[in-house]
């Protein structure tokens, strides 16, 4: 079977870009991904976004590398598709906003760009996957320099689309 997942664009929202007291140094990193055979089952897609070149990626400014062979804290080979957990998008939507609001209240425009563009990717999907706390043990070299790390995969089967949404700080 040809590869269900082709990358097709990035979404970095940076909380540095607006201006509030405590920022933390927080962003959220969306990946999409057209899924070219929606029938697949998710474990599939799990599997192939896994083995993604956009995948190995640490999270903390090293970008991707192709053959990397971290994600985020974790060594890549310590994340398999039983690592992901099926939520719901009520949890999800808590998880993202106590996150995004754990320090006060965001400005405004931030708020609005959150609502226009992860709110409704969490909405839209279909099926949803929280990245499930890996442990210590799992972390590679330097892992532990996210104080939080949030990962979620997003699939939407009507538009043919998986999101790999990071929400974390540096």
């Amino acid at each position: 079977m040809q590869e269900a997942l082709t990358y097709l664009d990035q979404t970095f929202i940076n909380f540095r870009e607006f201006l509030f007291a405590d920022h933390a140094h927080r962003w959220v990193d969306i990946k999409r991904f057209a899924v070219s055979h929606p029938d697949v089952g998710d474990a599939h897609l799990l599997t192939e976004l896994i083995g993604h070149e956009q995948f190995r990626d640490d999270y903390a400014g090293g970008g991707v590398e192709a053959d990397g062979l971290r994600h985020g804290p974790y060594w890549l080979r310590n994340v398999s598709p039983a690592a992901y957990m099926r939520v719901d998008e009520m949890s999800t939507d808590t998880v993202l906003r106590d996150w995004a609001t754990q320090f006060g209240p965001l400005p405004a425009a931030l708020s609005a760009r959150l609502e226009h563009e992860v709110h409704p990717l969490v909405a839209g999907a279909t099926e949803r996957y929280r990245l499930s706390g890996l442990g210590r043990e799992a972390f590679h070299d330097w892992g532990g320099v996210h104080a939080d790390f949030h990962e979620l995969v997003l699939i939407d089967r009507p538009a043919k689309i998986l999101s790999l949404l990071v929400a974390a700080d540096d």
